[in-house]
């Protein structure tokens, strides 16, 4: 590599035009033809590809890095299937000895208590993602608070299930995906009381900063859950606006509102549905979708054929 990069004229002819012969390993010169060097060294791979298709199927990498896992993706992994590299099945003893060493190769992996908090909690924060059919990068960003608690010890006298729902309740707020405390905690199987506990409690000690979740967020969740069309969704954002512009959304709350906007939009593209319908979806009481609906239809002057 040194001499690829010192080595930029013919010391010949002091010609700069310069082949680099990988096969034969040389470094020859274009205008004269003298060999510069004869141990050149290809560092590319030592297949061969002559198309696209036959390049992108013998790229070999390993697995990128991720925070979901305790040890971030670096370790190995030994098989468990009891067959050597040509396929054969192991004798009784080798599979016994691979049995062994599998165990203990798990077992080094996960040494310190550190390591197996963050083996346990991290698993629980896959579990937690796959039940609420979040996106990776929110997994990504729950992992990453966690081992924040878990570096400033704060994991210490509290559950390790409580402060992994918190984490991933912050990372969804973060990341701008709507799930409510009730969801959360029905898919980590704690209360709700407690996921809230943890909630504030971590926001008081890491101090990371939450965006205020506005009522435009909810909209097209309560879209896809009512199976309602993209014109609706998209009225219902333009009442939204209105209502924002008009400061009709201070001091209440940004579900209700949504599901209140939401029905308007409803009724206006004829597919409408019932209150008790939406209601459900955004898990408010009628009275509360009634209550806005009538606010916003009389500010903003929408009329409405019932």
């Amino acid at each position: 590599m040194e001499q690829r990069e010192i080595i930029t004229r013919c010391t010949e002819c002091g010609s700069i035009d310069l082949i680099r012969d990988y096969e034969a390993g040389e470094l020859v010169c274009e205008h004269c033809g003298f060999v510069i060097s004869s141990t050149l060294l290809d560092h590319g791979p030592e297949w061969r590809a002559f198309d696209a298709e036959q390049r992108q199927k013998r790229t070999r990498v390993g697995a990128p890095l991720t925070w979901t896992i305790h040890d971030k993706g670096l370790s190995t992994v030994i098989d468990w299937r009891g067959r050597d590299i040509y396929g054969r099945k192991l004798k009784p003893m080798q599979s016994a000895w691979a049995y062994r060493m599998r165990k203990w190769h798990r077992r080094s992996k996960v040494s310190g208590a550190t390591d197996r908090n963050l083996a346990f909690a991290l698993s629980e924060l896959t579990k937690i993602s796959y039940k609420l059919n979040l996106p990776k990068n929110v997994l990504e960003t729950a992992s990453v608070l966690y081992r924040r608690v878990v570096r400033q010890r704060l994991i210490r006298g509290r559950s390790i299930q409580g402060v992994a729902a918190a984490s991933m309740y912050i990372a969804c707020r973060q990341c701008s995906i709507i799930r409510t405390l009730e969801e959360v905690a029905s898919a980590t199987h704690i209360s709700k009381k407690e996921l809230g506990r943890n909630y504030r409690f971590l926001l008081r000690k890491i101090k990371t900063k939450v965006p205020p979740v506005g009522p435009q967020s909810y909209v097209s969740k309560f879209v896809n859950h009512l199976i309602l069309s993209g014109d609706t969704e998209s009225i219902a954002l333009k009442i939204l606006d209105l209502a924002i512009e008009m400061r009709l959304t201070s001091g209440r709350g940004p579900a209700g509102m949504a599901a209140a906007a939401t029905y308007i939009a409803s009724v206006l593209t004829g597919e409408r549905r019932t209150q008790g319908e939406i209601a459900r979806s955004a898990q408010v009481t009628e009275v509360t979708i009634r209550n806005r609906y009538k606010e916003l239809t009389q500010k903003l002057n929408i009329k409405i054929d019932i």
